[in-house]
Order: structure tokens, then sequence, then C-alpha cells
């Protein structure tokens, strides 16, 4: 009898157990054959299949129906509409392929070049293709005399980084306040500045380099980092964003008592997200890639910039070419930026589009 009981209570757990319920879900998962799962596997499939399938003839479906939304009178004239648009088409991927061709041809120069040696570097006519490759130039630039170019990298690094803090933080503040805040003369002010990008950042040179000569900054990062601290275009491209953002949010946050500061750390910068990175990017390729001022205040070795200092370390007093080398070191320094636009690329294409800047 004893038995008979304990046989019965065991097959009662067994049942309990053959059902479990996902209260999350709400489904009862029943045990079931390997055979059945294999069944439930290919409906599921086939069901996706079934469903993109529905999805892909609805496409076409709309673009049937578009295509039978143009009238034209005759068929004559939609052959002309087919063949203009044709014509177009081969325009613009024509314009395209221009476009590319002459932007990727100097950097597969600089590449095939840093794997020629010497005499093929000076072989007349040039290939297009080193035909005896070498890393030997790669080892070059940083061997002997060369190594210090470790130390220009990392004045270029510290020079970008800094640089592109400061300009944040006063492109940001003043982008705020042209776009959110209310004060006497702020459209005429803004105007002014706008106007100052008219002007070829060549022609102040000569002044920045006498106020920074005055001040006895040469050679320092302050004369490095301080003209670049701000800029125009950051800020114009900011405020364009900022003022994407509703009104009625600032108004919201004025009512329940943040201040601007916080309104703008917490709502503004948030939303505006990849435009700040956008600028984060172009300010550290701008401070990168500068060449003649840092040329204009760097007069010792040890301050010098990664442009600056490829064109003066790897330059022959003898008169050979040492363009290998030079392109070498150029495609070690390139690597950073193509990984940044390579990283960032989505956040700078969303950045331009939501501040309404075409072209």
């Amino acid at each position: 009898m004893e038995n008979e009981i304990l046989n019965v209570q065991t097959n009662n757990v067994k049942s309990d157990f053959s059902k479990v319920h996902d209260l999350t879900k709400g489904e009862v998962y029943e045990e079931i054959s390997f055979d059945e799962n294999v069944s439930k596997v290919i409906s599921k499939k086939e069901a996706r299949a079934q469903k993109r399938a529905l999805a892909k003839e609805q496409r076409e479906k709309q673009k049937a129906d578009a295509h039978a939304e143009m009238y034209f009178e005759n068929d004559a004239q939609a052959r002309r509409f087919a063949i203009n648009r044709r014509i177009k088409l081969f325009c613009i991927y024509f314009f395209l392929t221009i476009a590319a061709f002459f932007t990727l041809v100097p950097f597969y120069w600089m590449l095939i070049t840093s794997f020629k040696g010497y005499d093929e570097l000076i072989r007349i006519p040039a290939t297009f293709f080193p035909m005896e490759p070498t890393f030997d130039n790669y080892l070059n630039v940083f061997s002997g005399e060369n190594s210090i170019l470790m130390r220009y990298i990392l004045n270029t690094i510290i020079v970008a980084v800094s640089t592109m803090v400061l300009s944040v933080a006063t492109t940001t503040l003043a982008a705020f306040a042209f776009s959110r805040l209310e004060f006497k003369g702020r459209d005429t002010l803004f105007a002014i500045l706008l106007a100052t990008m008219m002007v070829p950042g060549e022609m102040m040179i000569m002044t920045n380099f006498t106020t920074i000569a005055t001040w006895g900054l040469l050679d320092t990062y302050i004369a490095l980092i301080l003209p670049f601290g701000t800029s125009v275009f950051y800020m114009f491209f900011l405020r364009q964003n900022f003022k994407q953002i509703p009104n009625e949010l600032y108004y919201a946050a004025k009512v329940d008592g943040n201040s601007d500061f916080k309104y703008l750390f917490r709502v503004m910068i948030p939303i505006a997200r990849p435009a700040l990175i956008t600028v984060i990017i172009l300010s550290m390729i701008g401070s990168w890639n500068a060449y003649i001022w840092p040329r204009t205040v760097s007069q010792g070795e040890n301050m010098k910039l990664i442009t600056d200092g490829i064109m003066t370390l790897f330059s022959n007093d003898f008169g050979g070419d040492t363009s290998n080398i030079k392109m070498a070191a150029t495609t070690v320094v390139s690597i950073p930026l193509l990984l940044a636009f390579a990283f960032f690329k989505k956040y700078i294409m969303r950045g331009v589009s939501r501040s309404g800047i075409k072209g």
C-alpha cells in the first residue's frame, strides 16, 4: 500500500514538471521529442521565410504603384523619361568615380612608395607597384636619429587633446549662449563672428606670432594650443544643432528651477552628442594636420609637431631622395586618423545632418 501511494506521488510530481509555466511570457513548454523540436524549428524558419517573401512582395508592389502613378501620354514619352534618368545616373556615378579616383590615388601612391627601395624610387619611368617590397623604410622611421619622431608624436597628441578640450568647452558655451540665451546685441555679435570666417587664417599668423613672442611663449605648448582654443565654424555648427532642440524643453527646465548650466549638461549636450563628437574629431584632425603655425612658433627641435617633424627629420642634406622614408612615416601617422574616421563616421554624418548644413 505504501509503495502504491509513493508511485502515485511520483507520477504527480512528473506531471507537474512536465509543464513549465513561463510567467514572464505567459507560455507553456511541454516535454516533446527530438523530432517534434526539429519540426518546430523548421516551421519557424518557414514562417520567417514567408514573412520575408511577403515583405519583398509588398516592396515590389509599392514600387510598381509608384511607377504606375507616373502618367505618360505615350510610350515614346516613357522611353525618353527612362533614357534621361539613365543619363543622369551615369553622370552622377561618373562624377563620383572621378572624385574617388583623385582622392584615393594619393593614398595609393603614398602606400606603394613606402615599400620601395632607393633604386626603385629613382627609377624612370616610375613603377606603379613595388617590384621588390621592403619594410626597411618602416624600420628606419623609428631607428637611430629618427627616434625623435616618437617625441614629435607625443607633442602632437598633447596639443591635439588639449586643443580639442579647450575648443569644445568654449564653442559649446558660446553656441548655447547664441542659441538659447536672450541678450542685447546677440544677433549682431554673432554676425560679426561669422564675418571673421571670411578672413583666411594665414592672414592672422603674423599678428598671432607677434602676440605670442611678446608674451615670451615661443617653443611652448601654450603657443601651439592657445590660437586654436576656439573656432567660429564649430560655434556656428553647434549653434545650428542646438537650435534644432525645441524651446519647450528649455522652458520646462526653467519652470522646474534648473539653471542654464544644468539644462545644458543634462539636456542639450546628450541630445547633441553626435554634433559634439563631430567637433571633437574635426578638432583633433585639424591639430594633427597643422603645419604652418607649429612651424612658425616651434624654434627648437623638441617642440615640433609631426607634420613639421617629418619634413625636417627625413630631409637629406646631400640631395638624395628620401621620399620612401617620408611616405613610410606619413603612413604611420595617418593610421590613427583613418581609424578615428572609420569608427566615428556615423557620428560625423549624423551630426552634419542634424545641424542643417549641406554641401
